[in-house]
């Protein structure tokens, strides 16, 4: 279990001064985050302690176990501590952010404002920080909310625009129909009249070929007739048909031929 006297600084690397990830220990008795001491040494291209300079003979050193289990619940109180409080903490520190660096523009706590990764940095306090960029934001925000504005406007008269195409069209093809529909109704009535012409029409001209047909019928029924008369006069005796003959040439000659008919309908 954590020491209640442990503090963030005990637990801090001496080289990005963060609470230790994965600590490290030299044989000079100094411990550094593992990612830490790798990077120096890459850099100086030596194993040599960050601290107090002393050559180190292990290119692993060894786990700091101890100081891990610390650092560890330590994180884990702190974690604890931020969930249950209203007040946002630093995530490396787990100290509350009274700061805001103006070179990085983020919040930072005491610590990060002592640490390596903000030398020579320039910190407001957060709450002339967050009104002078409240400030800043209004103003930037100004020409949106003027470009807003106008595209409303735009969109205000696009939909006018708009219902005034629709009604315009609703009000076309309401004409439409009504034209198309007085025009259904003249061919309706055209339609009935020539109708009835013809019909008139075609009765005249029936009734006309009745007549003629009735005509053409007892002029066949004449001229039948008469041919059986004569057929029945070419087969009787010579004396007979002789006797008769002037009477059925005469009977034959005053037939008269058909004109030549019209079938014109």
């Amino acid at each position: 279990m954590m020491p209640l006297h442990t503090d963030s600084k005990d637990l801090s690397c001496p080289v990005c001064h963060n609470i230790f990830r994965d600590p490290v220990f030299l044989s000079c008795s100094h411990s550094f985050c593992k990612t830490c001491l790798k990077n120096c040494w890459a850099q100086k291209l030596e194993q040599q302690c960050p601290v107090c300079k002393k050559m180190s003979e292990q290119s692993d050193p060894p786990c700091n176990l101890v100081l891990k289990n610390l650092a560890e619940a330590y994180l884990k109180k702190k974690n604890q501590s931020a969930s249950a409080g209203s007040e946002v903490l630093c995530s490396l520190h787990f100290e509350k952010l009274k700061l805001f660096c103006l070179d990085h523009q983020e919040p930072a706590c005491v610590i990060c404002r002592d640490s390596r990764a903000h030398v020579d940095h320039k910190f407001w306090p957060i709450d002339e920080a967050a009104q002078d960029h409240k400030e800043e934001l209004q103003k930037s925000l100004k020409p949106l909310q003027d470009k807003l504005k106008v595209l409303q406007k735009a969109k205000g008269n696009f939909d006018i625009t708009e219902q005034h195409i629709k009604t315009q069209a609703q009000q076309t093809e309401k004409q439409i129909k009504e034209q198309f529909k007085k025009f259904r109704m003249f061919l309706d009535e055209e339609e009935k009249t020539r109708l009835a012409v013809l019909n008139i029409e075609e009765q005249e001209k029936s009734q006309q070929m009745k007549e003629k047909i009735a005509a053409l019928s007892r002029e066949m029924a004449a001229l039948s007739a008469t041919i059986r008369a004569a057929e029945e006069e070419l087969k009787a005796e010579n004396i007979a048909f002789l006797q008769d003959y002037k009477g059925t040439m005469n009977m034959v000659q005053l037939e008269p031929f058909p004109q030549k008919l019209g079938m014109t309908a």
